[in-house]
């Protein structure tokens, strides 16, 4: 077991889908995972381990920001040798995106110095890995679930940041801003697992349109779905998904 992480060392499959929230982690795994096994309850970071098309799979939550984030992954990573990390969740919309959009994260740009501290306080280029990309392009084909690869920034203020922000991201056509994608793509290049996140527009930051609680959980569940289909591109697709 690692020091956040109340799992035994083979409980967690090589392959992790890694919602923000503990609670959304287990309404995954029952709506998606046959065989399911909690596998962690501690400080309530749900996690649960199952099978989707044969393939063994942890759905597991990594709670808000970074520095909570970096704290799984580091642990996934280092203590149980996992070998793809998929963010599912959600993001603010800029620019052409629509509330349910589903971003594919090609960058994570920061204003946090979390990657700067490892990095001997030089910029990182944070970046998804190519392969799982490339095949989550290809499992929205597969699923007709429109999807664009897109550029994110990841912030640490969810309220009061840098009234100058939206301007910047807008000027470099980034078009989806939440708090965690930076900081996973940098400890993927750093402790050498695969990273993609995956992300639905859940509110416009320039029309001030949200998407409804319902909508929600159901954009959640077709992520989560385009993440398997990416991560196993040899599996079946179920046919409630094709």
């Amino acid at each position: 077991m690692s020091l956040h992480i109340d799992a035994a060392p083979d409980a967690i499959a090589a392959t992790v889908l890694l919602p923000g929230d503990p609670l959304r982690a287990r309404f995954l795994a029952e709506a998606l995972l046959t065989d399911t096994v909690q596998i962690n309850a501690r400080r309530n970071m749900l996690g649960y381990t199952g099978h989707w098309q044969g393939q063994r799979v942890t759905v597991m939550g990594g709670g808000m920001g970074i520095p909570s984030t970096a704290i799984y992954v580091t642990e996934l990573a280092r203590h149980y040798g996992v070998q793809r990390i998929l963010r599912v969740g959600t993001c603010g919309g800029l620019g052409d995106v629509a509330v349910g959009d589903v971003l594919l994260a090609q960058s994570g740009s920061t204003d946090s110095r979390f990657n700067r501290m490892q990095f001997g306080g030089h910029d990182l280029a944070c970046c998804a890995d190519f392969g799982l990309l490339a095949s989550a392009m290809q499992a929205a084909t597969r699923l007709r679930l429109p999807a664009r690869m897109a550029h994110v920034f990841s912030t640490d203020c969810f309220y009061d940041g840098d009234p100058q922000l939206l301007a910047q991201l807008r000027r470099h056509r980034i078009t989806g801003i939440e708090m965690e994608t930076a900081g996973l793509y940098g400890l993927a290049m750093r402790e050498g697992f695969q990273a993609l996140a995956m992300l639905a527009v859940s509110d416009h930051l320039d029309t001030g349109e949200t998407m409804p609680a319902e909508q929600r959980e159901q954009g959640l569940v077709r992520i989560a779905e385009l993440a398997l289909v990416a991560a196993f591109p040899a599996a079946p697709v179920p046919a409630a998904a094709a």
